[in-house]
């Protein structure tokens, strides 16, 4: 039964990943719109929107290697 759990967690960890990096992937493409990139000239700093994307993106995949990597 242990083994089995194991690869479920496996599984999730994998997916975390995934859904990490097309979260980091989404949030570079939303970084070259027209409304990010007047931010940007105006404020000097990526839009709130673009850095969730970033921060959920890299948090998903972190914790997906760490379930990936697990024993």
């Amino acid at each position: 039964m242990a083994k089995g759990l194991g690869t479920i967690t496996k599984i999730i960890g994998l997916v975390l990943a995934v859904i990490g990096v097309g979260f980091a992937v989404w949030g570079y493409q939303l970084s070259s719109s027209v409304g990010s990139q007047v931010t940007q000239a105006v404020t000097g700093a990526d839009t709130d929107k673009v850095m969730t994307y970033y921060i959920f993106g890299a948090v998903s995949f972190v914790v997906g290697i760490y379930l990936l990597r697990k024993n």
